[in-house]
């Protein structure tokens, strides 16, 4: 009788846990041993901020699975607190430390998964080390920062950092009742979106209270008087009570490198399509490695939970003889920021740019500014859509919706259309289910596809949304009604409502380019047709009409 395989997997969360539990299901006598260096396994660390803010007050719901279930149920043996700290390939075991009892031990596998996650950046800054400066990355993390912000003098708390921990955490110290500075390097939050989309999430984290700093870095930290100050590259100085660093994530390969792994120059442990490392006994899965990106085929990292999961689950089948294979990572992300919801897939315009391709040569894009759901249906809310298509093949590059109800089913559809191969226009054939309280006839992501198709046909085609800014000898036509423009004036703007442009056409003319507004679009695609028709050859229409052109400007 041969004996059966043994599997040890190292770190015991999202992609090792999902790894584990599908392995069992498929292999009821493979003996399964998960080692990790944490208190906890398999516990939801997107859900941590909001335990902090108190959104989720059970602690306990945050902790999906324990040892002793994964035993209950799957037979799994799991040893918390038991780091491993060296690999052995020749011998085909790993030296564990028993963190409980401070002694170590060898333990021999068949297979080895290497599952260790990531860990947060702590970048070499003067005064980092402060205990007044934390991370949120683990339920001790969670544990602490809930504590010290329960003690008396605690109220400011500044979150450096604008992605996605760093909105969340924002968000919950808001409705936590904390004051909050929120400081991020860069010109804008949340990188997988473009600057103009960003742009409505500052106007909105402003409007919640937040003193949000952008474009300056951390210079150093220094503890005085129980507090922290903050100085910023710009000289700027910020004095509070408590710091949360959401600064971005490293791999944790340490393990790998020093077992002789290739990696990647990012850190991140080389796989192929079965999770694979150039060892044949090894196999590594979650933010730990290096996936493909699936818009460009090429190398990426993308520390994300629900591809983790994926991998955990392909890997599984991989280990029982499965012809099992990982498609590629599109970064399908979304997060709640306040009030509005922020949701990406694909790639952005700032990657196209960045790899030398050129919009209206190589790629399109589009803003269109839609209602959640039918607008005489009570408590419609707007929805900013960005689509992003390849001119040589029409299909779908990436997509960013920011808005308040709907994205995320509307980011779902679009990135699994993306996902199947569609072309941008095909999203006008989609056949959505549709009732007043739910969407429109014509569901946003239709009327995307519709645009896409206008603008792949030279029906029509949408200006920069800063082109204001680079072209100021362009003519502004405003085709909104004379009350719209008291509300609020375009400058330099003629307004010419859209029932008399037909018979005003003589003041404009038609050797100018010509950008055309209205409220949120569909007027100005009428105006610019009824121009077109009429001899004007140059005419663009602005995206996401007047109420985009408010927030960028």
């Amino acid at each position: 009788m041969s004996q059966a395989r043994k599997t040890v997997i190292i770190g015991g969360v999202a992609a090792g846990a999902s790894c584990a539990a599908r392995l069992r299901r498929l292999d009821n006598k493979r003996k399964i041993i998960i080692l990790e260096r944490g208190e906890y396994i398999s516990y939801a660390n997107c859900g941590l901020p909001y335990h902090i803010g108190d959104v989720i007050q059970n602690r306990g719901a945050l902790l999906l699975m324990t040892p002793e279930m994964m035993w209950s149920r799957f037979r799994i043996e799991v040893r918390t607190k038991n780091e491993v700290i060296n690999i052995n390939r020749e011998k085909k075991t790993v030296l564990v430390k028993d963190l409980n009892k401070n002694e170590t031990y060898e333990e021999s596998y068949d297979d080895l998964v290497i599952a260790t996650g990531s860990s947060p950046l702590r970048p070499a800054i003067p005064g980092i080390d402060s205990d007044k400066i934390h991370t949120v990355w683990t339920v001790p993390d969670t544990d602490e920062i809930k504590h010290l912000m329960q003690k008396e003098g605690v109220n400011h708390i500044a979150v450096i950092g604008g992605g996605f921990i760093g909105l969340e955490m924002a968000d919950n110290l808001i409705h936590a009742g904390k004051e909050v500075t929120l400081i991020e390097a860069l010109n804008q939050v949340m990188a997988p979106l473009d600057y103009e989309m960003a742009q409505i999430l500052h106007q909105n984290i402003k409007s919640h209270g937040v003193n949000l700093i952008l474009n300056d870095g951390v210079n150093s930290f220094i503890e005085e008087d129980n507090k922290i100050k903050i100085e910023l590259k710009s000289g700027k100085k910020v004095n509070v009570d408590l710091v949360i660093l959401a600064i971005g994530v490293r791999p944790n390969s340490k393990l790998a490198k020093e077992a002789g792994l290739k990696l990647n120059e990012r850190g991140g442990i080389i796989v192929d399509d079965h999770m694979r490392t150039e060892d044949p006994s090894i196999y590594a899965v979650g933010d730990v490695i290096e996936v493909e990106d699936f818009v460009f085929k090429g190398r990426a990292m993308v520390p994300l939970a629900g591809p983790a999961n994926k991998q955990g689950r392909i890997l599984a089948d991989v280990l029982v003889g499965r012809n099992s294979t990982y498609k590629g990572t599109q970064g399908s992300s979304i997060a709640k920021v306040f009030d509005l919801t922020v949701a990406s897939t694909g790639v952005n315009e700032k990657t196209l740019i960045k790899n030398n391709m050129k919009k209206g040569v190589d790629y399109e894009s589009l803003i269109i500014r839609q209602n959640s759901h039918a607008g005489y249906y009570p408590g419609a809310t707007p929805m900013f859509i960005k689509l992003i298509f390849s001119l040589k093949n029409e299909k779908i590059l990436g997509a960013q919706i920011v808005g308040i109800d709907g994205v995320d089913k509307r980011i779902d559809t679009i990135g699994v259309a993306m996902r199947l191969g569609a072309k941008a226009r095909n999203l006008k054939d989609l056949e959505l289910a549709y009732a007043p309280p739910y969407s429109s006839a014509k569901d946003p992501v239709n009327m995307a596809g519709f645009v896409a198709e206008n603008i792949l046909t030279g029906l029509v085609k949408q200006a920069p949304y800063d082109v204001v800014n680079k072209d100021p000898n362009a003519f502004l036509l405003d085709v909104r009604e004379p009350k719209e423009v008291l509300m609020y004036a375009i400058p330099k703007a003629k307004n010419i409502p859209l029932g008399e442009l037909r018979d005003r056409l003589s003041e404009l003319n038609k050797e100018d380019r010509i950008i055309v507004f209205c409220a949120i679009g569909v007027r100005a695609y009428t105006a610019a047709r009824i121009l077109m028709q009429n001899g004007f050859k140059n005419v663009e229409i602005y995206p996401g009409g007047v109420a985009f052109y408010k927030i960028n400007f």
